[in-house]
């Protein structure tokens, strides 16, 4: 770790001593380790005591570190465009994640109002900050004003610090329930998201780290329509990428909309959404950013499920080798997971993606630096063993590769010596 970790450890005590102190006020009987959901539950989880219950609030949290060895052995020890399990043969804490939690109803005649504010330490930190204008992820290869987030920084390893949901909820009691968040929150957009106990892979597929928002900053509401259909829908700003990844201090001009639709069977077994977002790229240009995700996932057994996805995006009038271009990328990937047991579950991912004009896809990922067109490929195996309820173990292989014209530019892997390279992972995720 190095210095620039540093300054932001106090901002951790005090959420640190809150936890201690709920700790000791609401003190509840201890589980085991074995029996224990997380490790709070071990010492006498403070969010089973009444003070908790009755008030409707929750802490909790986790910590995420892994390991990745690169058979390529890169001299800049970055693993391509592969972004979280960015760095080669070096320890990382990815994420430490702490929330506190007011959770609201669900359903009822009675309006309510609650929120939940995340705040998250480590190496992922820079992937779920609030940006306003990432010059460089507009093809423009500029630097990018992203505070302390410029070229020169993703050249060695670091630390940061993020709070990467900080929002109000309220359920309101119209119709069936509508739920509505204002704030700073997670996109629903896509399957994979970047909370490490949400994803069955430790490295994500590049529909993901590319090809679609992180968080937004705005309003969302959902509504469940019946047992088989749900929308949702809102307005979203502050940012350079038609919403994406928006602060609520700049591009504040710059709306943009928000939408889907989730389809579910009756059965519960088979549910379609299709979800994205649409607006202008900046409050200076009038030219379009937009992306649209299609996900399905079906149980074809109890024990065996599929998912595929496809994502598509657009942003109009991207500067690239000073032309401005219409600019877009799109890909396919799917999942395929089989239950051995309770607590080991074996999976699959493979995926094909496009970045067509060289606008998204950048190594060190998301630089903006050494960007070109390409197609990417990479086929992505492990499993996810729970030794215990509290704590998940995440060993796995992937192969990517890329079809480009190298004389364009640099290849993407091995600092730009190389169109292919084998990736081996292990990370575990403690939850609190």
């Amino acid at each position: 770790m190095n210095r620039k970790s540093n300054n932001h450890r106090p901002y951790l005590k005090p959420l640190i001593a809150a936890i201690a102190a709920l700790c000791v006020i609401g003190s509840v009987q201890a589980k085991s380790l074995t029996e224990a959901s997380t490790l709070l539950e071990t010492v006498g989880d403070p969010n089973e005591s009444s003070f908790m219950k009755s008030n409707q609030l929750k802490i909790g949290g986790w910590a995420n570190a892994g390991v990745t060895y690169n058979a390529t052995d890169p001299g800049d020890n970055f693993n391509g465009p592969v972004t979280f399990g960015d760095r080669s043969s070096e320890f990382q804490m990815n994420q430490l994640n702490l929330f506190a939690q007011r959770t609201v109803a669900a359903e009822g005649n009675t309006f309510d109002i609650g929120g939940r504010v995340d705040v998250m330490f480590g190496t992922d930190a820079i992937f779920t900050q609030a940006y306003g204008i990432p010059g460089a992820e507009l093809g423009t290869g500029q630097a990018l004003d992203r505070g302390t987030w410029d070229l020169n920084i993703m050249s060695e390893r670091f630390y940061n610090l993020a709070i990467p949901q900080a929002f109000l909820e309220m359920y309101v009691p119209v119709g069936n329930g509508l739920n509505v968040k204002v704030g700073h929150f997670y996109t629903p957009i896509g399957f994979e998201t970047v909370p490490a106990p949400d994803n069955f892979f430790y490295t994500h597929a590049y529909t993901m780290q590319f090809g679609e928002p992180f968080t937004h900053t705005g309003v969302m509401a959902n509504y469940t329509i019946d047992d088989n259909w749900a929308v949702m829908g809102g307005a979203v700003t502050g940012s350079a990428t038609g919403g994406w990844d928006g602060s609520w201090n700049q591009q504040l001009g710059n709306w943009a909309g928000l939408m889907g639709t989730t389809w579910t069977s009756t059965s519960k077994a088979t549910s379609f959404n299709i979800s994205g977002t649409y607006g202008a790229r900046s409050e200076l240009s009038n030219d379009d950013w937009s992306l649209y995700s299609m996900v399905f996932k079906h149980n074809i057994t109890d024990k065996t499920h599929l998912v595929l996805q496809h994502d598509h995006g657009f942003a109009d009038g991207i500067s690239v080798s000073s032309v401005a271009t219409n600019a877009e990328w799109y890909g396919l990937n799917t999942h395929l997971y089989y239950d051995i047991q309770d607590n080991l579950v074996a999976g699959i991912r493979g995926e094909w993606f496009r970045d067509q004009n060289g606008v998204r896809v950048c190594t060190p990922a998301r630089t903006g630096a050494n960007c070109q067109a390409g197609t990417f490929y990479a086929v992505t195996a492990g499993v996810t063993w729970k030794p215990m309820k509290w704590l998940n173990i995440r060993p796995n292989v992937r192969y990517d590769w890329v079809d480009t014209n190298a004389a364009t530019g640099s290849l993407p892997f091995d600092g730009g010596n190389q169109k292919d390279q084998f990736l081996f992972s292990t990370d575990m995720t403690v939850a609190f």
